[in-house]
């Protein structure tokens, strides 16, 4: 079965381009250009992943994002943002929204697709078997991507929940942030901008999970760990 890629551009040559791309390379495309058709197509096509420009006419890129992991029929897709500016400040933004990577234009077509099959590869390996995860006050629920705190829902971003599931599995190992920006964003060599990241959706989790938040331990100069004791 082949895997759906939704490419959203204004620029007609980009998508043309990057459909013809993605056709030889066996993937079946769904094109938009504007923020508004991509929510529509998003939400009706269910794409494996969508590649979204950051300059769009009306709702921009990032509106587009944040909307996307907002709601829960789309808030799983990947996404790998285009954005011509350079500047780290957009592309952090990007990535606490939500998306999984991004590229600057202007790109290879053989640099995106290779993108594309290791975001797509890391969503794979991401897929959840059912199970149910009891420590404290805090439940975790895989199989309904939900969380409770005393049976109190909890809302979380994919990314938020991303990375309190991949320190809760790893069984209170420490987990250094590079690790997770590997598994989570797919970066495997931290640059502090992208550090910072990590940080970021940490001090949001701890603020979410309440009085649980003692779970997300704090490991000096290395990365993070769950921690089951109380």
């Amino acid at each position: 079965m082949k895997e759906k890629i939704l490419i959203v551009d204004d620029e007609k040559d980009i998508v043309k381009m990057l459909d013809y791309n993605l056709q030889k390379e066996g993937f079946k495309t769904t094109l938009a250009y504007d923020g508004e058709e991509a929510l529509d197509k998003a939400a009706v096509n269910q794409p494996d992943l969508i590649i979204l420009d950051l300059m769009l006419p009306g709702l921009d890129g990032l509106e587009v994002c944040k909307t996307l992991k907002k709601e829960q029929k789309t808030s799983n897709i990947p996404i790998i943002m285009l954005t011509a500016k350079s500047q780290e400040t957009d592309k952090i933004v990007g990535l606490e929204l939500g998306a999984d990577d991004y590229v600057t234009k202007p790109f290879s077509p053989r640099e995106l697709i290779a993108r594309i099959k290791a975001v797509l590869r890391r969503a794979k390996e991401k897929e959840t078997v059912p199970e149910l995860l009891k420590v404290g006050d805090l439940t975790v629920d895989l199989s309904k991507i939900a969380v409770s705190v005393k049976n109190k829902p909890v809302e979380l971003t994919a990314k938020e929940f991303e990375l309190l599931k991949t320190l809760i599995k790893a069984k209170g190992r420490v987990l250094s942030r590079d690790y997770l920006l590997d598994t989570i964003w797919g970066f495997d060599n931290a640059m502090e901008i992208q550090t910072r990241t990590v940080d970021v959706h940490i001090r949001t989790l701890r603020k979410k999970l309440k009085n649980e938040a003692k779970r997300i331990v704090t490991v000096k100069n290395y990365g993070y760990r769950f921690g089951y004791e109380d």
